[in-house]
């Protein structure tokens, strides 16, 4: 079981802030420190979002990733990142990034996907705004895990509908909900992933802080995953 601290966009640009997220995250028990990697101005609409400035502001620099790849590599945890264009996989492979992930709004990039594949490396994809009723048919020499979301932010615990999911065939479980009580939930119905927002305070500016855990959360997250391995 590993737990995944999605920091996101949490840093607000502030690459000290960055550190310390992977610090903390690192120190209360994730054994990954995530990022977005993503060109704001393609991905992000600008008429209607409230964000735009905010999304351009985390937008991640080259140089950025390859500060937060050794900041990583220094505090002995995983670098990991959600990649939304070919030319960004490339930035990844410069720093050897081990794993990607294909967010939910990816999934049918299917020139992303065959250029993740190409890397040979393992892919996790979140499945949040699929639709199938089969798992998509992606490959990766490497490997390809799933992880069950559900694309709404914040999630309700009465839109996750558990009894639903198979945790012997998804991977894990990328949680949009408030606390942690979802994520246990999921760890003990099988779930051998966990991926969550995480910051060092919920009332910082920015869409994702709001719902993600804290430091402490974080520890008491990894004390039930701990306590769990234990009892089973």
């Amino acid at each position: 079981m590993e737990i995944i601290a999605e920091i996101g966009q949490n840093h607000n640009g502030d690459m000290q802030l960055a550190r310390r997220l992977i610090a903390e995250a690192k120190a209360t028990g994730a054994a990954v420190a995530k990022f977005q990697v993503y060109d704001a101005r393609a991905l992000f609409p600008k008429e209607g979002n409230e964000w735009f400035d905010y999304n351009c502001k985390t937008e991640l620099s080259r140089s950025d990733v390859e500060t937060l790849a050794r900041e990583c590599e220094g505090q002995g945890i995983e670098f990991m990142a959600s990649v939304f264009d070919v030319e960004r996989v490339g930035w990844l492979e410069d720093v050897g990034m081990r794993r990607y992930k294909i967010a939910s709004r990816s999934v049918r990039d299917r020139e992303l996907i065959e250029t993740v594949a190409e890397t040979g490396k393992p892919m996790l994809v979140s499945l949040g705004m699929w639709d199938g009723s089969e798992f998509p048919k992606l490959s990766s020499p490497g490997g390809v895990e799933y992880l069950y979301c559900v694309s709404k932010y914040p999630t309700e615990m009465s839109d996750l509908h558990f009894s639903k999911v198979d945790f012997s065939r998804y991977a894990g479980f990328s949680d949009h909900t408030i606390g942690i009580e979802a994520a246990t939930i999921a760890l003990a119905r099988g779930a051998r992933i966990i991926e969550k927002h995480f910051t060092l305070d919920k009332t910082m500016h920015g869409p994702d802080h709001s719902g993600s855990m804290t430091p402490a959360e974080l520890a008491a997250l990894f004390r039930f995953q701990n306590n769990l391995a234990l009892a089973l």
